[in-house]
This record gives structure tokens, sequence and C-alpha cells, in this order.
């Protein structure tokens, strides 16, 4: 007996039809805007490459691109299968290869449902990345004139300006490393040359900040510099008062960007897979009521549509089946090939 069946008449079947032609343009639309996601992806990838450790990590957008191109191609095809199925000589051309159509969207939607998991188990992964990398691009913010970094503090500057952040995990991260470069230091000054001396691995450290830390909506002018001495600055109290500069690292707001970003893709990805699951179903409504017409000649007539041709039950048991005896013969041969060598 048929899985969940469903009588149909030819004012069913063209609305049925109708509505599949709509919802495959949707999907055509999210297949799309996978595709738009996938692109803008890795081009904020690309402007980021310097602050991550593993500046070709791009496994996630090169998998988003051919999924919403392949998402488009597909649903393309089966909205002008569903187009033409009220013409029965045009719909007679793609009869044939409606079965592997089907089995094809499937893979598919099984793809789909490890990539929409991807978007989301791969979100640790660029944690750590953003980590490691914001850390030595803080230690190679002064190396202006070395190649290969000869861009890095004009990217840490932007990002620190466009996301509102200081540092890796806070402000405090720029007390650790000599972020200006010797040739800006004046040596034959005391205090400068006392203070490269004062550290064992002979760093120019001090409790400053870039000027992109600074807050310009603070009402106060930026104090970037002496940040922990209260007594350079005329009431101020680093301890209670609120600094005039980001106090949220660029880690957290980082990853908060491409999170969002991944975490959106995951979505759009399930979304898709929900549209196509409809698609599909509707699709094998269409066709086995097209086929089961008790009159080809006459379209007024009745038909019949289902899901599955069996129940699912023994759908299962005969595709187990087909696998074992597949696996069998292929078993055969192998045992031929052996025999004949």
């Amino acid at each position: 007996m048929p899985f969940m069946p469903v009588k149909f008449d030819l004012r069913k079947r063209v609305k049925l039809a109708q509505g599949l032609w709509i919802l495959y343009w949707l999907s055509v639309l999210a297949g799309a805007l996978l595709l738009g996601l996938g692109v803008f992806f890795k081009v904020e990838l690309r402007k980021r490459s310097e602050l991550m450790e593993r500046r070709e990590s791009h496994l996630l957008p090169n998998l988003l691109i051919p999924a919403g191109l392949l998402a488009c191609a597909l649903n393309a095809f089966g909205g002008k299968v569903c187009h033409d199925s009220l013409d029965p000589l045009k719909y007679s051309k793609w009869k044939p290869g409606l079965r592997r159509f089907l089995l094809l969207c499937c893979a598919f939607n099984a793809l789909l449902l490890l990539l929409a998991l991807l978007c989301f188990l791969l979100q640790f992964a660029v944690y750590l990345t953003l980590s490691r990398g914001l850390d030595d691009s803080i230690r190679f913010y002064k190396d202006t004139d070395t190649p290969g970094r000869c861009y890095m503090k004009r990217t840490l500057d932007l990002t620190q300006i466009e996301f509102r952040c200081c540092g890796n995990v806070n402000f405090r991260d720029w007390f650790e490393v000599q972020w200006i470069s010797n040739r800006y230091l004046d040596m034959s000054d005391g205090r400068v040359k006392d203070r490269v001396l004062s550290n064992v691995e002979g760093k120019f450290l001090m409790d400053s900040v870039p000027f992109s830390c600074c807050n310009p909506g603070s009402p106060r002018p930026c104090i970037q510099h002496h940040l922990t001495n209260n007594s350079a600055h005329y009431d101020y109290d680093h301890r209670t008062e609120d600094l005039n500069i980001w106090t949220r690292g660029c880690r957290e707001a980082l990853f908060s960007y491409f999170s969002g970003l991944m975490s959106g893709a995951g979505a759009l990805v399930a979304a898709t897979v929900l549209l196509q699951c409809a698609d599909m179903a509707g699709l094998k409504y269409l066709s086995t009521a097209l086929e089961t017409m008790s009159d080809p000649e006459n379209p007024e007539c009745e038909s019949e549509g289902w899901l599955l041709e069996k129940s699912v039950k023994e759908t299962l048991v005969e595709t187990l089946g087909k696998i074992k005896t597949l696996g069998k013969s292929n078993h055969v041969q192998e045992g031929d090939q052996e025999a004949q060598a």
C-alpha cells in the first residue's frame, strides 16, 4: 500500500504544479543568498587574514559558494519540470530522469545538513585562530619596515576603530609588548634608555595604547599614555573611573562578528534543506499523480499520488536488500577477477 496517498483531479494537479513552481524559485533565491553569503564571508576573511593564525583557513566559504551554485541549478531545473508538467509533450522528456533527479536532491540535502553542522562546529576553530593571530599581530605592530608585516599596523588600527575594541583580551595586552619601533625612540634620552635597560629582554614597555583604542564618544580628551599612573593626569583614577578607551578585546569583538556570520549561514543552509525537502515531496506527488491517471488522453480524469510506493518499513527492507545484493555482486566480480589472474 502506498505511503501517504492523496487523490488528485485536474484542478488539484494544476494548483500543485503552480505552487511547486513558486516554491522551487524560492529555493533558487535561498541558493543565491547562500552563494552571496559565502562570497561575503570569504571577502571578510581575506580582509582580516593578517589577524588570523592560519591565513588560508577558508574551508567554510569554499563550501558555501559551490553549495549555493548547485542549489540554484537544481532548483531552477525543478522549477522548469513543474512548469512543463501540465503539458504532456514537454513533460515526457523529463519523466525518465525524474527518479535520478530526486535521488540527487536527497544526496545534496544530506551534504547540506553536514555543511550546516560545520557552520556551528568550526566556530571554535575560528576562536582559537583569532586568539593566536591577534597575539602575533600586536607583537608585529611596530614592524612597519619588515617585509610581510608592512601593513600590520594599518590593519590592526582599522580593526580596533571599526570594531571598537582594544588589544586581544583587553587594552592591557599593549602593556606587555613593545609596540613602538626602535627607529622612533630617542636613545639619547635618559628616560628612554633607562626604561629599555630596566627590561630583561631590552624592550621599551609602557602603560600606553595606540590611538586607535581611543573612544571618540568620551567627553574627555583621550588618555592613551600612562594609563595606570593617576598622578600623570588631573582628576583621574584608573581603578574607579571609566577609561575613555575601548575596554572590549578584539578577540571577543571579531569572534562575535564571525560567529554571527557562521550561525546565520548555518540557519540559511538548514532553511534551504527544509525548502528542498518540501520541493521533493511535492514533485514526488506531482509525478506519481501524472503517472497514475486512469485515462492519460483525458486531463479531467482523477489520479492518485504518494510519497512512497510502499510503506516505510517495506521500502527500507527493499533498499537494504538491494544494497546487500549489490555488495555480493561486487564481491563475486572481484573473486572472478582474482581467479582469472
